[in-house]
């Protein structure tokens, strides 16, 4: 099943199911007005949104147009979005760049950060950036959005709490990062509002490609029309969705509607940093990743960061081609007060 919210005269939209190619689409307010009102009581909830999804499929449901530039994120605002940081591949380049040690516990127990979640933009709206000097990051991710998931849940319990999976552009200003993290209080105004993909979709939709945990598919990031990224998002993931959830619910309780992300999605190459797909490597998620590896090879980066008017597209296909959530795509645009 996949669910969508299309724009209307409210906060957080309206709730419809997608047909499986995107095209089509069919409004549910008689069953959830929202997404979040869906997840509120997902038991009931669900199947009826299953069927209203054969139904598409099946030509007896009414339908209308689907447009991915008339979606919202899924959720145009959630009670919780926690972003980890499971590809430690990513995290140890970084540390590197910087000439600094990675401790032994990254590959035991996940980072992870609170991100803002009162503000998501829409999959196609433009990332709007008063500076430039910022040092404006895309990062191409994958996420979850749990039911209710209690506090000390294991990470099996943790992967049946998985209601859907989307992407994520989670935007990140680079420029203001060291300054905030310096302070030894973590993220706030490097990290502003993320983008989600125009669909969430319920795991069996994966197919063979979810394993419970994690998606075994490439991630295809494109900045600027040329191809930037295409790292296997099952690839090189040191923690899945099912201990970064429960990592997440250590100590407190998780609500329906909590939506948790993966971090970048970053693979190696032969044991080392990746390649850019020109090269035939994988390719990057972000900008940041090629810049460490820029500067651990030859001292300094080279790739600039996100200049106004640049356009980022992430989007995830199936073994045949086919788009599965719809793309993220945004321009950089400035600020005008």
């Amino acid at each position: 099943m996949k669910l969508a919210t299309l724009k209307n005269d409210t906060r957080d939209g309206r709730l419809v199911v997608v047909s499986r190619d995107l095209t089509q689409c069919s409004d549910v307010a008689h069953i959830a007005p929202t997404l979040q009102a869906a997840l509120d009581d997902w038991h009931a909830a669900a199947p009826r949104l299953e069927r209203v999804a054969e139904g598409i499929e099946t030509g007896a449901q009414p339908t209308e147009r689907f447009h991915e530039h008339e979606a919202m994120s899924p959720l145009p605002r959630a009670y919780q979005w926690a972003d980890g940081s499971a590809y430690v591949n990513h995290v140890e380049l970084v540390r590197k760049a910087r000439n600094a040690e990675m401790p032994a516990t990254f590959w035991t127990d996940p980072l992870m950060y609170q991100g803002g979640s009162d503000s998501f933009l829409g999959p196609r709206d433009a990332v709007v950036m008063a500076d430039e000097a910022w040092g404006i990051d895309f990062e191409g991710e994958v996420a979850v959005i749990v039911d209710d998931v209690p506090t000390g849940a294991s990470a099996e319990q943790a992967r049946d709490a998985i209601r859907l999976v989307m992407l994520v552009n989670d935007v990140s200003l680079r420029g203001l990062i060291p300054g905030e993290l310096a302070k030894g209080f973590g993220f706030f105004q490097s990290k502003p509002s993320s983008a989600f993909s125009p669909v969430a979709v319920t795991p069996d939709e994966l197919g063979d490609a979810w394993d419970g945990g994690k998606v075994t598919l490439p991630l295809c990031v494109d900045f600027n029309g040329a191809a930037f990224g295409r790292a296997n998002a099952g690839v090189d993931m040191t923690f899945d969705f099912g201990e970064l959830v429960a990592h997440a619910a250590k100590t407190r309780p998780l609500g329906a509607g909590a939506i948790i992300g993966s971090g970048t999605v970053s693979n190696k190459l032969d044991g080392g940093p990746g390649k850019p797909v020109s090269e035939g490597g994988a390719g990057y998620s972000c900008i940041a990743e090629i810049r460490m590896i820029e500067t651990i090879n030859n001292g300094t980066a080279s790739t600039a960061f996100m200049k106004f008017g640049d356009t980022v597209r992430i989007e995830m296909k199936d073994a045949d081609g086919h788009s599965i959530f719809g793309a993220i795509e945004q321009t950089v645009e400035k600020y005008g007060g």
